[in-house]
């Protein structure tokens, strides 16, 4: 999906309007969270929305905004202003795969991921790396689409006895196992559904198109099996619009300080109490 995802960089933010919308809730999660990192990364930056957020949250820090498409860096670094960049506030820009980070291990004191890591098959060992480079009493934070995900698309397929291509997502409970297996501790996972109305399929499409992930989510059919599904689909209009769904999950971890050492020894910290 690399090339899908930089071929779409210059039409991305015409149609990214759920993920402007999960970023903004993203974002109102933080004003819970008490936290001042000294360095921080948007993985999965897109053109930039996240990182400028995080910015105008944490000044202080050193923000990156990595994504393995360049032409989604250039768009993030003509949104950063020359003042900006004079001042060396600009995000750093890093292309990169968000298996295999550039980074030194506990580096970031926070990682934010939009709508980013259902693309991955298999999230864990993603979600390691990030374990890797999150700094101790580091946060994670991220969102990610699940299995209810176009529900309307689905059930038009099944309607017609067509076993549905669209890509299948994990569910939140296998998310926080993941969060889990990965080393982070205290795990908060929670889901709400977001829904889009359109005048007719060919909108989602396009929406989908803009964005660099249409074939990456609705997989491929026979172009008659789909022209079926999307007449069917089509029937499900409410008051003239078709709704699309999105099942959305959000969830937040943190790092806890090693109980081991890299030569196997245990780590034992003692308190000092006042008498």
């Amino acid at each position: 999906m690399r090339d899908k995802f930089a071929q779409a960089a210059a039409s991305y933010d015409e149609a990214a309007v759920l993920a402007r919308e999960v970023g903004n809730r993203m974002a109102e999660r933080l004003d819970y969270v008490k936290i001042q990192p000294s360095c921080l990364a948007d993985i999965g930056c897109a053109t930039g929305d996240g990182i400028r957020e995080l910015q105008r949250r944490y000044p202080p820090a050193l923000p990156l905004a990595i994504d393995f498409a360049l032409p989604m860096l250039a768009e993030v670094q003509t949104r950063s202003g020359r003042l900006e960049r004079w001042r060396g506030r600009a995000p750093r820009l890093i292309n990169a795969d968000v298996c295999q980070l550039p980074l030194a291990a506990n580096t970031l004191g926070l990682i934010w991921s939009n709508l980013m890591l259902h693309w991955l098959d298999d999230p864990l060992p993603a979600l390691r790396e990030l374990h890797r480079v999150t700094a101790v009493g580091g946060l994670v934070t991220f969102s990610l689409l699940g299995p209810d995900t176009l529900k309307e698309v689905r059930r038009a397929c099944l309607d017609l006895d067509i076993s549905p291509p669209l890509r299948r997502f994990h569910d939140m409970h296998d998310i926080g196992d993941m969060l889990v297996a990965a080393g982070f501790v205290d795990p908060v996972m929670d889901m709400e559904m977001l829904a889009l109305t359109y005048a007719s399929p060919r909108g989602l499409l396009r929406d989908q198109r803009q964005l660099g992930v249409r074939d990456g989510l609705f997989g491929h059919l026979p172009w008659r099996d789909w022209r079926r599904v999307l007449r069917h689909y089509a029937a499900q209009r409410t008051d003239g619009r078709l709704p699309a769904s999105f099942e959305v999950i959000y969830g937040h971890a943190w790092k806890p300080a090693p109980r081991q050492a890299e030569d196997g020894r245990a780590i034992i910290r003692f308190e000092a109490r006042s008498p």
